[in-house]
């Protein structure tokens, strides 16, 4: 499985070289079979006989954080979905982004979402979920800037992942107390711990920063506003992203942790009510929208809402229902953004006013369209599989209880619905019925070419099948993911006709009702002047957004005033003031005599000489000679060095001194003389506290490192495991390059950074200059 999970990441590196051959061989052909080969090794899981396999990796043990994947029904549902659904966007993309695009970044993006997607649905580790999770808002975020050159598109990608990162770190502060009340990482392990942490103090706080990580990343309400600005991506990315994976991330955490949650009441008081609200809401306002994709988009956020509230629910009928429902989903609605996409591609416009009657001059899209929103809809005919698992969510909501939030949530249930079918076939009549209206079409409108069709094909090949066969795969799929959810999940036998029972009657309430509505839409469309009318979540977003700019705004330019002085007051003042109260605070201050080495003559004149060297520095005039005292500074700390039998690092503050003051030389030589400052006394005054009290502080923080002993010193390991572990005799070696390698290594690679930086000014310099 971690090949799996880190082999679209590899081959993302080679992507830069292969798209160079873009214009003979189109980049997509060699990403699409790493998909395609990721679900035909996971299709050889599903079976009646599938028992949950764990594989461990160690990765820092010392903290309990391993690499381990773990695969069970729930995620080799979501698994199946990232990398088939993968392979049809591939494809799909392949006719729909012409060889001109950017076909490098594209599949770079798309393949680290892929593999983020992979890792969070197999992640056992908390934490490793969470690195995978926040992979997938970066890789989203640059899949929906992709036409970074549209305004909306940069708006669109912005606001997706500050809402979704905010969620994702308020997540980890809820694993962070997990791991604190558990003392595990392994999301397994943490469900053997149920009953303490339903017991712990912490539960409140846990439930409620993973729940809003999930909502966030789910658009439900209020936090759906990112969804649809995402709509400015390419159309295979919101096929992929927004309908079929990453908006799917937040209904798996959910059903992950409902095995730990099942117990506290409050969690699905909070989901049911949450996602019942997103159902309406997302429904009532995709009726509103004139845009193919915005229709989509808010509908897709009514659909994950319908998820969201059964998985609220927690009763067998409900667990099952959202299963089905996130199978049934990723089909149709993939099948609609796709088909959305194909209209853009070949009207030039997605604005549903000006479309209409292309039924006749793409008919085998208006079909693919046809099965597409009445699966959405739930319309009951056979061939429909949206139809089955919409009865079951009928079905769930009537088994809830007899209190007055349980015999409202049918009624919910149903009005969310009846908005479901009125958008439904809004989208559907308004673009390929009804009259034509070529002229306002930037192109000729026509069919388009069988690449573009196969994958939408493919996905109502699935509805009408899943649709004919209802329990093809429901012992052997199905059923394992509702178990991983909740255990008491039996066999469900889906069945087109049980007779006139009332989930059949609120299906025909919600057809009938929802004609009447989709009819008369221009006469009771006013309403929306009134309800959402002026209030808008958009508003309150980019309102939080400009007073967070213009309150940074005052700060930034209350003290950046261009004077290094400050700047430099400022930076030491905080260190001097947060670190005497955290000292003062922690008992920090500590002095002790014990263990120091005899003082002799010698080193008492190496310091005296330093001091006065120092002291020196503040009244010379000149700039070299400013430098040669402070270079004494640093060779006395030289000579300290060998008197205290250190020759190793005496050589290289040696060399450093002596580079650092050869570099000086030459940058000053070239700056204007020094001269004495005509300071006011509170500057000067204010400068002295500093430096005094800067200095006084690294002193009584250097006594306060020798006279703590807070925990055993590590020197004795570094001093028995020097050899055996390091193969060195040389600590200070040993320690650099091996204990702390990475370490080390993060530091080259910053001077790395560095020296690249400075490369770039210079040529840059030359390149002015030459203009």
């Amino acid at each position: 499985m971690i090949f799996a999970v880190l082999i679209p990441l590899l081959i993302a590196c080679f992507i830069p070289a292969l798209s160079k051959l873009k214009e003979k061989i189109h980049t997509g052909i060699f990403v699409f079979f790493i998909p395609f080969l990721i679900f035909l090794y996971f299709v050889t899981f599903i079976g009646n006989d599938f028992t949950p396999t764990m594989e461990q990796y160690n990765w820092i043990p010392s903290l309990g954080i391993n690499f381990d994947l773990y695969l069970d029904g729930l995620s080799l549902l979501f698994v199946l979905l990232i990398s088939g659904i993968g392979s049809l966007v591939v494809l799909y993309s392949i006719y729909y982004l012409d060889k001109s695009e950017r076909l490098g970044h594209f599949y770079v993006y798309l393949l680290m979402f892929m593999s983020a997607m992979l890792g969070v649905v197999l992640s056992d580790n908390i934490f490793v979920l969470y690195t995978f999770w926040e992979l997938t808002s970066i890789s989203s975020f640059l899949l929906i800037g992709y036409w970074h050159f549209k305004e909306r598109s940069r708006y669109g990608a912005l606001k997706s992942m500050l809402i979704t990162v905010f969620g994702g770190l308020s997540m980890l502060g809820g694993f962070i107390l997990l791991y604190v009340v558990t003392g595990t990482t392994s999301i397994q392990q943490m469900i053997t711990q149920v009953d303490f942490i339903l017991n712990s103090n912490y539960l409140p706080l846990i439930l409620g920063f993973i729940l809003l990580g999930a909502f966030t990343k789910s658009a439900q309400f209020p936090f759906h506003i990112w969804l649809p600005d995402a709509m400015e991506a390419p159309t295979p990315v919101s096929a992929y992203l927004h309908s079929a994976t990453m908006v799917k991330a937040g209904l798996f955490l959910v059903a992950r942790f409902s095995p730990i949650f099942s117990g506290y009441e409050a969690f699905f008081i909070i989901v049911s009510v949450f996602g019942i609200a997103t159902l309406c809401w997302g429904a009532y306002m995709s009726v509103r929208q004139t845009d193919l994709k915005a229709i989509l988009a808010f509908s897709t956020i009514s659909q994950l809402g319908m998820i969201m509230a059964m998985l609220g629910f927690g009763t067998k009928a409900a667990v099952f229902a959202a299963v089905f429902h996130i199978l049934n989903h990723a089909t149709f609605k993939g099948s609609l953004f796709m088909v959305a996409g194909i209209v853009d591609h070949e009207t030039g416009t997605r604005d549903i006013r000006k479309l209409g009657g292309l039924a006749t001059l793409m008919p085998i899209t208006a079909t693919l369209a046809m099965f597409g929103t009445f699966s959405m809809a739930g319309v009951p005919l056979p061939f429909l599989n949206g139809y089955y698992s919409k009865e079951l969510f009928f079905e769930a909501s009537l088994e809830l209880g007899a209190d007055f939030w349980s015999q409202t949530i049918p009624f919910l249930a149903v009005l969310g619905s009846i908005f479901t079918f009125v958008y439904s076939m809004y989208l559907f009549f308004g673009t390929f019925t009804g009259k034509k209206h070529l002229d306002k079409l930037p192109k000729k409108p026509h069919e388009a070419p069988i690449g573009m069709l196969i994958s939408p094909i493919i996905l109502v090949v699935g509805v009408i099948t899943i649709g004919l066969f209802p329990n093809m795969v429901n012992s052997s799929f199905l059923q394992h993911a509702a178990a991983a959810i909740n255990s008491s999940v039996t066999y469900k036998d889906v069945t087109f006709w049980h007779g006139f029972i009332p989930p059949f009657k609120m299906s025909l309430a919600v057809v009938g009702i929802g004609t009447v509505l989709f009819l008369t839409r221009k006469k009771w469309q006013g309403i929306y002047q009134f309800l959402p009318g002026k209030v808008s979540f958009n508003r309150i977003y980019d309102g939080i957004l400009n007073q967070i700019g213009q309150v940074s705004n005052r700060i930034t330019n209350y003290y950046m005033t261009g004077s290094l002085r400050t700047y430099m007051s400022l930076i030491l003042g905080t260190m001097l003031i947060v670190s005497f109260l955290f000292m003062f605070l922690t008992d920090g201050f500590a002095f002790s005599t014990n263990e120091l080495a005899n003082i002799s003559f010698i080193e008492v004149a190496v310091v005296g000489i330093m001091i006065i060297a120092a002291i020196a520095t503040i009244y010379m005039n000149h700039n070299v000679a400013a430098i040669l005292v402070v270079g004494v500074v640093g060779f006395g700390v030289a000579i300290l060095f060998v008197i205290y039998r250190a020759p190793d690092i005496a050589l290289t503050q040696l060399v450093i001194e002596t580079i650092t003051v050869a570099l000086f030389l030459l940058c000053f030589y070239h700056l204007p003389k020094l001269r004495k400052s005509s300071d006011t006394p509170r500057t000067k005054l204010m400068n002295a506290i500093i430096s005094i009290g800067f200095g006084t502080l690294i002193t009584l923080v250097a006594i306060s490192s020798h006279s703590s002993r807070w925990f055993e010193s590590i020197a004795n390991y570094f001093v028995e495991n020097s050899k055996p572990l390091g193969g060195g005799y040389n600590i200070v070696n040993v320690i650099l390059v091996d204990f702390r390698g990475l370490d080390t290594l993060f530091e080259i690679a910053v001077l790395g950074i560095a020296a690249l930086a400075i490369v770039g000014l210079i040529k840059y310099k030359k390149n002015k200059e030459a203009e």
